[in-house]
């Protein structure tokens, strides 16, 4: 029997064939901890390990991006603390200069196509924009995984979304992606895999992909893999990967096919995600505060529409826009590229 995305990388962690409902022993490729949760990994492993902490320190990391820089004495301690740690056990560590750690992890190549790696953030599932499969974890299990290289892991079903048609220009993967969770809300794919087929995701740009394999988190899935399109193959071209490509044969536990030619945007609402709306509803409405960035759309990509609507233009009073690149990478082109000269002469604070 043929194999989807996530049977064949689980398969090549595990030594062996593996179908859904089986509870395997997985080699993880990249273990990372946060400022949120790094901590408590820290005190997991010399409360329980008294030596040889660390399985393999090339594939170990810790990633600061939750409060960065350091805004009381308590969080500012609990990074001292980790760094401290990384300093003598020799792992490398992605201070609050560097962003976001997935991002930065995908951009230093660090995880790539067909890799596992288990993290301390909610959304390590992103990671499933270059076809890898990312899983956040409490602080307990990413001890163990620190220390023994390994997690336990519950094979999940795979669900295949099918998208059909081109959407109009001023749609964008924010919008496809909403889409999808306006049809499936907070649950309805709970705990599952999906891959999305479609010459729409062939089309996308790392950026692109990023945006949609976030938001899979707000769906309760577990991840959203995309298979491999030629932006993948040239951002990793020279660079040594496993391609996941699901069988033709792959058994899937449900199959969907969604037209996208005619979709408009779309907004979240408050105060769930899944309150999915046409733009147009709230043509006009007050709003007091705008964000671009996040692990969503902190992309240089994201960041430059931003900027060309509001060429020549000013925000309004009364109405603060803050934009935040994703990485030091991203900022480092929005300063050179007068991207961030034109936010800055339009009203936006950046940072």
């Amino acid at each position: 029997m043929g194999k989807t995305m996530i049977e064949k990388i689980i398969g090549w962690h595990t030594g062996g064939d593996v179908s859904p409902g089986e509870t395997v022993w997985l080699d993880v490729d990249v273990r990372t901890a946060r400022d949120f949760g790094g901590p408590n990994v820290v005190r997991n492993l010399l409360k329980h390990y008294k030596e040889n902490r660390i399985a393999d320190r090339d594939k170990t990391f810790f990633t600061f991006d939750t409060v960065a820089p350091a805004n009381n004495i308590p969080y500012a301690e609990n990074q001292q603390f980790c760094r401290i740690f990384a300093r003598e056990e020799g792992i490398k560590l992605f201070d609050v200069d560097q962003g976001i750690g997935t991002h930065v992890l995908i951009e230093e190549h660090i995880i790539r196509p067909g890799t596992t790696a288990v993290g301390t953030d909610s959304h390590y599932n992103i990671l499933g924009a270059v076809a890898a499969f990312g899983q956040g974890m409490g602080d307990v299990d990413i001890a163990f995984a620190f220390k023994t290289g390994k997690v336990w892991f519950n094979v999940p079903n795979t669900v295949r979304i099918n998208l059909t048609g081109i959407p109009p220009s001023n749609v964008y993967p924010k919008d496809v992606v909403l889409f999808l969770l306006s049809k499936f809300g907070a649950s309805g794919l709970l705990g599952r895999i999906v891959e999305i087929y479609g010459d729409y995701i062939d089309s996308l740009s790392l950026p692109g992909r990023i945006t949609i394999a976030s938001m899979g988190t707000e769906m309760g899935l577990i991840s959203i893999l995309l298979p491999p399109n030629d932006h993948i193959r040239e951002f990793y071209k020279g660079i040594e990967y496993r391609e996941p490509v699901s069988d033709p044969d792959a058994k899937y536990e449900a199959e969907y096919t969604f037209d996208i030619s005619k979709l408009t945007p779309l907004l979240s609402a408050p105060f769930e995600p899944h309150n999915v709306h046409p733009v147009s509803q709230f043509e006009g409405k007050h709003i007091d505060t705008g964000f671009i960035g996040s692990c969503t759309n902190g992309r240089y990509e994201d960041i430059r529409i931003a900027a060309d609507i509001l060429r020549g233009k000013k925000i309004k009073d009364g109405c603060i826009l803050k934009v935040v690149p994703a990485t030091r990478r991203v900022y480092k082109q929005i300063l050179k590229n007068g991207t961030l000269e034109e936010l800055f002469d339009a009203g936006a604070i950046v940072s």
